[in-house]
């Protein structure tokens, strides 16, 4: 805990916290007071990504998909995130509930009947026939919000958990690379990860919060509880769900945001049963179980499809898909640190599965009961009147719900969610934020919780009444290009990790101390603690190989059996051979193998002393390719005993049929 000149005591991180507050400050100064020339020069650049690199986005994801379904149905997925002995912290509802609340939040609500309208009415998807313009509308949706999506969240959750939990790094996008960078993850390289992750965290939230504000006004204005959407109505709002944000951010994650998030599933679920039930239920039903199909089917095809051959429909991929990818990685940074936050104790395999599957198929439900039912509104009631408003998404869901009984109460549902869902992603955001810029400090003093809280609600209200929200919003796709590709090197740092962690949990005793007992003990404890040189290693040749083989080589003899002994001075080997004709030769040799000492180690001063980095053991071959193991332990007599436990097994193999064509020399005769 570090003292300020103030006085005041602090754990932030100066190193990060200073240029990331420099930098949101000026982007956010930039956008309030230049707000049409800052949103024209970052919408040529936003062009610019989406129109010539988006095949960036689209290769980026469907290798974090394929990444991770390859982790589900491998041996990695047991892994846990966390000691073996680990258990999950929160029940599997409360976790999946604050998941979701962070992961999706607003725009579930804000798009559940916007997005599925505007993809109906699309010139894109011109067909005359409504119900196939339902039906892309349905498909895209699924789309957009599904899988793929989650995914994004899935990866760098799924990095930082595992890093953080089972490495005990800090829980720090930084630790995602520790098997890539090392050391050099303390330095430059890891302090701009980080900063780069507290901008993006922090333009994120803002925008979001900053357009569902909005939403929130214009509910309230339906409602009658509200006069009029402005913005001095907009700043009340701000302030007091901030303020509430902070009150839960400081309560902590056991106490404010999982009751926050837990209120809010089971709001949510009550209004999306009330919408069904009073809506086209049987329609419904039938919908989401053919979009489903729907969504299977073209699952392959959606991931990998880039609208090259229709030009059609390159603007609204643009804007919609491609956008959708950039302001989803931009959201990683924060939703993956906070769902990586509450999962300490899971296995690899059950988080990702509750990560992608568990959410995408509420959301399918929810895009469902709301998007269809309004399209099916729209056409069979309300005449049109709900397509004409695609243009103004903040009322859409209000709209919606007027053309259901208890559309008051179901106004106010909506909106008690939408504040719910505020106060969520702002208090997992502000105790994010808090996160990164402490490096995950143990213990942070409250001042800075309000602090991120405060500069937040401040910089959100400023763009929105300047209207620098859309340049801010712009900037924070934008900076997605550059972390899609920081995200596929995770899957590169998190794949070496994950083969690491397998064999070190996979290696069993040595072959050498198989056949140990008391008699030797004292010997092969000073072998133990001794890191070899290449002559030490060429006298165990001389004086243990050597004359075990020659005993060997006197005894087959002796049983009518030739065989050859031979010695090799680069590297230093010696080799048994006993010749065949029908097949190959029976060979055990032993040579001499270098190996490389980690750096960790030398350093350690209760491990055995190594002066060099470079170490020498003896090493046995043989002649079917087979990988051989350290006989440094071993004593002459059970040398001869492996050579001949080796030569049972090869005249086992040999005795069979079936291995005829495996065993057989190639000679002709």
């Amino acid at each position: 805990m570090k003292k300020l000149k103030s006085g005041l005591r602090t754990s932030m991180d100066l190193g990060v916290t200073i240029p990331s507050l420099i930098f949101i400050l000026g982007v956010c100064l930039f956008s309030a007071f230049l707000p049409e020339a800052t949103e024209a020069a970052l919408t040529t650049i936003k062009e610019f990504v989406f129109i010539n690199l988006n095949w960036v986005y689209v290769w980026a994801i469907t290798i974090f998909v394929l990444f991770l379904g390859f982790l589900t149905l491998s041996k990695y997925g047991n892994i846990k995130l966390g000691p073996n002995d680990s258990q999950p912290e929160h029940s599997f509802f409360s976790w999946v509930a604050m998941l979701f609340a962070a992961g999706m939040g607003i725009g579930l609500m804000y798009f559940s009947v916007a997005e599925p309208m505007t993809h109906y009415t699309s010139d894109a998807f011109s067909e005359s026939d409504y119900q196939i313009r339902a039906k892309n509308a349905q498909l895209y949706t699924f789309f957009h919000y599904g899988i793929h999506a989650w995914a994004i969240y899935g990866l760098v959750g799924l990095a930082l958990a595992y890093f953080a939990f089972r490495y005990k790094l800090p829980l720090s996008l930084r630790s995602c690379l520790y098997p890539l960078l090392k050391d050099k993850m303390t330095g430059k390289w890891g302090t701009m990860i980080d900063v780069f992750a507290l901008c993006s965290t922090f333009f994120g939230i803002t925008t979001t919060l900053g357009f569902g504000v909005v939403q929130i006004n214009s509910g309230l204005e339906k409602l009658g509880i509200l006069p009029e959407t402005s913005f001095f109505y907009q700043a009340l709002l701000v302030s007091l769900m901030v303020s509430l944000s902070i009150i839960s951010a400081i309560s902590g994650v056991d106490k404010g945001i999982k009751l926050l998030s837990n209120i809010n599933i089971i709001a949510a679920i009550i209004l999306m049963v009330f919408v069904l039930s009073f809506g086209p239920t049987n329609y419904l039903i039938g919908a989401f179980t053919d979009g489903i199909g729907n969504y299977v089917n073209n699952f392959f095809a959606l991931t990998f499809d880039t609208h090259i051959y229709d030009e059609q429909t390159l603007p609204w991929f643009y804007n919609w898909t491609i956008l959708y990818w950039a302001w989803w990685i931009s959201w990683a940074p924060f939703v993956g640190l906070f769902i990586a936050k509450i999962s300490r104790g899971r296995t690899i395999r059950e988080f990702i599965a509750a990560v992608l599957l568990l959410p995408t198929f509420f959301i399918f439900i929810w895009m469902t009961v709301f998007g269809n039912s309004a399209i099916w509104t729209d056409v069979h009631i309300a005449d049109g009147a709900l397509g004409a408003l695609v243009s103004d998404p903040d009322s859409m869901m209000f709209e919606f719900l007027n053309y259901l009984p208890l559309s008051e109460l179901s106004s106010a549902l909506a909106i008690i969610i939408v504040i719910i869902f505020f106060v969520t992603s702002a208090d997992s955001g502000i105790l994010v934020m808090n996160t990164i810029s402490t490096k995950n400090a143990k213990y942070s003093p409250k001042w800075q919780t309000i602090f991120w809280g405060v500069l937040l609600a401040l910089l959100a209200l400023m763009l929105l009444n300047a209207g620098g929200l859309q340049s801010l919003q712009i900037m924070t796709l934008i900076t997605a290009l550059p972390f899609s590709i920081i995200m596929v090197l995770f899957t590169v740092s998190l794949m070496k990790a994950l083969v690491i962690d397998q064999n070190y949990y996979d290696s069993k005793f040595s072959v050498s101390t198989i056949p140990w007992s008391g008699e030797f003990w004292k010997d092969r404890l000073k072998k133990m603690v001794n890191f070899n040189s290449q002559s030490a290693i060429k006298e165990y040749l001389d004086t243990h190989v050597e004359p075990a083989f020659g005993e060997l080589k006197a005894e087959f003899e002796a049983n009518g059996i030739v065989a050859t002994i031979r010695q090799y001075d680069n590297p230093p080997k010696v080799e048994i051979t006993i010749a065949h004709d029908a097949v190959d030769d029976f060979v055990y040799g032993v040579k001499c193998h270098r190996k490389l000492v980690a750096e960790y180690f030398m350093q350690e001063s209760n491990l055995p002393d190594v002066e060099n980095a470079k170490t020498y053991y003896p090493k046995t071959y043989f002649g079917d390719g087979r990988d051989g193991y350290d006989v440094k332990y071993f004593t002459k007599n059970e040398l001869i005993s492996d050579v001949l436990k080796h030569y049972d097994r090869f005249l086992e193999i040999v005795s069979k049929e079936d291995n005829e064509l495996f065993l057989s020399n190639g000679e002709e005769d």
